[in-house]
């Protein structure tokens, strides 16, 4: 890491920066560098979730946020530190990461033109050392023996040990560890979500604030992809966003397996003003992915918000 301030140097006021009330100021860096997110000016922050977040970052809580795909888990933890300036990394929690991969291990390197081997730490214990916060994504889907390498750093001030170097790492003060997930830990019985697994109880005990997002309310969601997608139609908007309420709705009910995200609903928008035709750009977007038997069902709901077949 190049160029960032070892501690918050400023404070953040979270009632205008957020619009969240909080009973105090957020540490906050006067000067981005490389590794902070850039601003999303169209983001809506959630006041339940950002106020967790916020948590994360002003009191070093360990923050479990999950909830359905695309609702904006990762994006809200990441618009958050955009705004205070403080570095942010993911790491995807998926079956090819390894215990060496967050640890470290010995490699060959070339030091004044001579191979050698020396230790090279992970991505963990690099974090673990610098100002950053660090976003475990899809966290239920975490291997058995990663997630025990996770478990004893959970702990506010957890020391990592590396038996094979005799060392201990000691966290940064102003490291911050945050995880998103599609279940609350107690596994996935909706078949929604496969490679989700039922997550250790002790380990879930570690996490100090835990969090649901689902996804916003009409109202919300019209706003944001008024904002968003400036060259659609508000009407077009409004009738896209009541078609997957509707979607969401008959999802809820058992009469469909597929559910649509606030990112598919992007998706729909920015494929609608590529190929200047709403209905193909559903189809696109969602009516494809979905089962051959539920598709007469989706049809349907579509038909009554914009009179038109989709089939």
């Amino acid at each position: 890491m190049t160029n960032f301030t070892l501690h918050p140097d400023t404070k953040c006021n979270p009632t205008d920066t957020f619009n969240v009330s909080m009973p105090w100021e957020i540490p906050a860096f006067s000067q981005p560098e490389e590794h902070v997110p850039e601003k999303d000016p169209h983001f809506h922050f959630v006041e339940s979730t950002t106020r967790a977040i916020l948590m994360g970052f002003a009191k070093n809580r360990r923050v479990y946020l999950y909830g359905p795909h695309g609702s904006g888990k990762s994006s809200h933890i990441e618009q958050v530190a955009a705004h205070l300036n403080w570095p942010c990394i993911r790491i995807n929690l998926d079956g090819h990461i390894t215990r060496a991969d967050l640890i470290g291990r010995d490699m060959v390197v070339i030091r004044d033109g001579k191979q050698v081997t020396e230790f090279v730490p992970g991505m963990l214990v690099w974090a673990m050392q610098r100002p950053i916060a660090l976003i475990l994504d899809e966290y239920d889907a975490g291997r058995p023996d990663v997630m025990f390498v996770i478990q004893r750093v959970l702990e506010t001030q957890g020391k990592l040990t590396l038996l094979d170097q005799n060392q201990v790492i000691t966290p940064h003060p102003c490291f911050r560890l945050f995880a998103t997930a599609n279940t609350a830990g107690q596994g996935d019985a909706s078949g929604l979500y496969v490679g989700t697994q039922a997550l250790n109880q002790a380990q879930l005990d570690r996490w100090h604030v835990t969090t649901e997002l689902g996804y916003m309310s009409a109202k919300a969601e019209t706003q944001l992809l008024e904002r968003k997608l400036t060259e659609l139609p508000s009407e077009q908007i409004q009738r896209m966003v009541a078609c997957a309420g509707l979607l969401r709705q008959a999802f809820n009910q058992g009469d469909l397996t597929t559910l649509i995200s606030l990112r598919t609903l992007i998706a729909w928008g920015e494929n609608t003003l590529l190929l200047g035709d709403p209905h193909e750009a559903m189809r696109l977007s969602f009516f494809n992915r979905c089962d051959e038997v539920e598709r007469v069902l989706v049809s349907e709901i579509y038909q009554r918000c914009f009179d038109v077949e989709l089939s």
